[in-house]
């Protein structure tokens, strides 16, 4: 007999990492503290460097957690409490009303369509908007309704009720309270991942201040076609297309005074935006101004090469020093020196993308061990790349460091048969 393990945490490492526990017979319990399993994944149009469908890749994954017999799936949940050792941890889980039955919703979506509340989509970044009750996104996992108890009506002023009305299944519940439940697992597995820096920390460079100044997640939702625009790319200012875009690397990370470390995906990240802007728009022009590019990872470096060759994408080894808005055509200037030359020079654009630092997220339950990096420090980074300074709790993906998806993906493999080994699995053998 198996004992369960719990991962923390519900994007691509968290969902890799439950799934490879299950097909060894091992119960998983997999807590997500959104509505929805997908993390930033989820939020991508396309993956570096293949530019293969990221939904495509995510989404099926998603639908297997859900069916597969050995995961209970705990979203809109956030871990409490931690009391035991490895091979006896005893959690706390505190599941979040979402003031819908999850048994009676079937995902029709009749109660969005009624809601008056309009609140920004957190989901696009806030560059549109949702109802008070919703789906995460089209494809979420679970498919059932969210009631936002900051923006409902009936809470915030007692009326309203409309979504009860229209409900076909009657399952929205105003009185649905939250729950703790007591869990008993073998092993933890930390998959909590990161957040980006709020780029307004750097103020020369204009965010939340300029309007054609995007942060990097933020020009995702904007290329994809499920994003605010349908894939449309256009400025903030007058929904024109930009004619010139330019991508600044580095911004909140390797600086000394915000945040040293390196964000490891982002050199690859704006290479792939801007051979999607050359995509959707063949006649912009696109520049990259970065430190140093980084492209260390397998076939990152023919991606550069192709960005160059094929797209006409224009790098400046450069960082710059402060960005200006023309009042009138709110177009942008950038100052900058070219690091190569030594010469001060400006050029204008239409749109700046920023590449925004990560910072790690981890549990607040667990007493980790925090590296002078910010990061879950690792008992043996050398020779046990997922061990924590716990006995029994692993850590994948950026919540342990800045990678890309793939070696959060290869990180999650290696951490599910460290809690294997603990939870004592068997091979599952997956009906066809």
């Amino acid at each position: 007999m198996s004992k369960p393990v719990l991962v923390i945490g519900g994007g691509i490492a968290g969902i890799q990492a439950s799934l490879d526990l299950a097909d060894q017979g091992i119960k998983v319990y997999l807590v997500e503290k959104l509505p929805s399993i997908g993390g930033k994944m989820a939020r991508l149009d396309k993956t570096f460097p293949t530019l293969d469908c990221a939904s495509c890749i995510l989404t099926p994954k998603m639908v297997s957690v859900a069916r597969h017999p050995n995961i209970e799936l705990l979203t809109y949940s956030e871990v409490v409490e931690v009391k035991g050792s490895a091979g006896d941890f005893n959690v706390k889980v505190l599941k979040k009303p979402r003031y819908v039955d999850e048994d009676k919703c079937i995902g029709c979506g009749e109660c969005i369509t009624k809601c008056p509340s309009k609140v920004p989509d957190e989901f696009n970044m806030g560059m549109s908007q949702r109802k008070a009750i919703y789906f995460l996104f089209p494809q979420a996992v679970p498919l059932k309704a969210t009631i936002d108890r900051e923006h409902c009506f009936y809470f915030t002023k007692n009326i309203c009720r409309v979504c009860e009305k229209f409900c076909p299944t009657k399952a929205i519940n105003f009185e649905q309270k939250p729950e703790t439940l007591e869990l008993n697992v073998a092993s933890i597995i930390i998959a909590t991942g990161y957040e980006l820096m709020d780029p307004r920390i750097a103020p020369t460079y204009g965010y939340g201040k300029y309007s054609n100044v995007y942060a990097s997640l933020e020009f995702e939702r904007l290329v994809s076609s499920t994003g605010p625009t349908g894939g449309e790319i256009m400025r903030r200012s007058d929904n024109k297309h930009p004619r010139s875009i330019a991508f600044i690397q580095c911004v909140c990370s390797r600086d000394v005074k915000i945040n040293p470390n390196c964000s490891a995906f982002c050199c690859m990240a704006s290479v792939k935006h801007a051979i999607l802007a050359k995509e959707h728009l063949p006649e912009v022009d696109c520049t990259i101004f970065y430190m140093d590019l980084r492209a260390f990872g397998k076939g990152y470096q023919e991606f550069y090469n192709r960005a160059m060759k094929e797209f006409g994408i224009k790098f400046i080894r450069a960082k710059p020093a402060k960005i200006e808005e023309d009042s009138e055509t709110k177009d942008l200037i950038i100052t900058y020196e070219d690091t190569f030359t030594g010469v001060k020079k400006t050029m204008k654009t239409e749109m700046v993308v920023l590449a925004v630092g990560i910072k790690p997220v981890y549990p607040e339950a667990l007493p980790l061990t925090i590296g002078e990096d910010g990061y879950i420090r690792l008992k043996n980074p050398s020779i046990d790349p997922v061990a924590t300074t716990i006995d029994g709790v692993y850590v994948v993906g950026v919540a342990e460091g800045a990678k890309d998806i793939p070696d959060s993906v290869i990180q999650a493999g290696s951490a599910a048969i460290k809690a294997s080994i603990l939870a004592g699995g068997v091979i599952y053998e997956r009906s066809t």
